[in-house]
């Protein structure tokens, strides 16, 4: 795509991203992105082929971005490496990126239009929550090789510990709004604490329960 083109269309990505965080799907329709973005109609139907499609196409932009910013490669993993401090900072920075306003406009609108378009909530699951989980698998795969922790079941683990930290600011979000889930960098790190010490304990207990059962 040459420059302007690709200018074109990343202002009309742009137009319809406010419109629709702003108003919802239902209201917006290709002549307001045209008259907002000063592109023409027909232009707009050749990139994107419909409404439908460039929605879908804004949902998967902005997980994707931010899925690149989280999910850079695993950390590097050795016996030396402290399990707690490693998942402690993946799990920080993942939480304050699903916390980021417009990616909760984004998903909220999404949840909205799950019964007409079950294919956005698919992509926005797939390069979002999905792949967050995968990634805090390959770490738990990996401190369980090197013999600093045992992990029977990585994926679902990594479910459990996802959801230990995410569950509760993604739900008061999408209930209360994005003003009321917000939290400082103070508050991110006593909640993904907090999540963690569970997540050991729970682990401790449950080796210990197993040698006195006999297990």
């Amino acid at each position: 795509m040459r420059p302007s083109s690709r200018k074109k269309r990343d202002a009309a990505l742009k137009a319809a991203e406010r419109q629709f965080l702003a108003t919802g799907y239902e209201s917006v329709t290709m002549d307001s992105i045209a008259a907002e973005s000063g592109i023409a109609k027909q232009t707009l139907y050749t990139y994107f082929g419909s409404k439908r499609e460039l929605f879908l196409e804004l949902v998967s932009a902005r997980t994707m971005a931010a899925t690149a910013r989280v999910l850079t490669d695993v950390p590097e993993i050795d016996a030396t490496t402290d399990p707690r401090a490693a998942l402690r900072a993946v799990l920080k920075f993942q939480l304050k990126t699903v916390l980021t306003p417009v990616l909760l406009r984004v998903r909220r609108l999404v949840i909205g239009e799950l019964p007409r378009s079950p294919e956005l909530a698919e992509a926005l699951y797939r390069h979002g929550p999905r792949r967050a989980i995968e990634k805090l698998a390959a770490m738990l795969r990996r401190f369980d090789a090197v013999g600093s922790l045992e992990v029977a079941d990585p994926d679902t683990v990594a479910t459990h510990l996802n959801w230990l930290v995410m569950g509760e600011p993604m739900n008061r979000a999408m209930h209360l709004g994005e003003e009321a889930a917000a939290m400082s960098d103070e508050e991110t790190e006593r909640h993904v604490d907090a999540a963690l010490d569970t997540f050991f304990h729970g682990a401790v207990n449950a080796r210990s329960t197993d040698r006195a059962q006999g297990r």
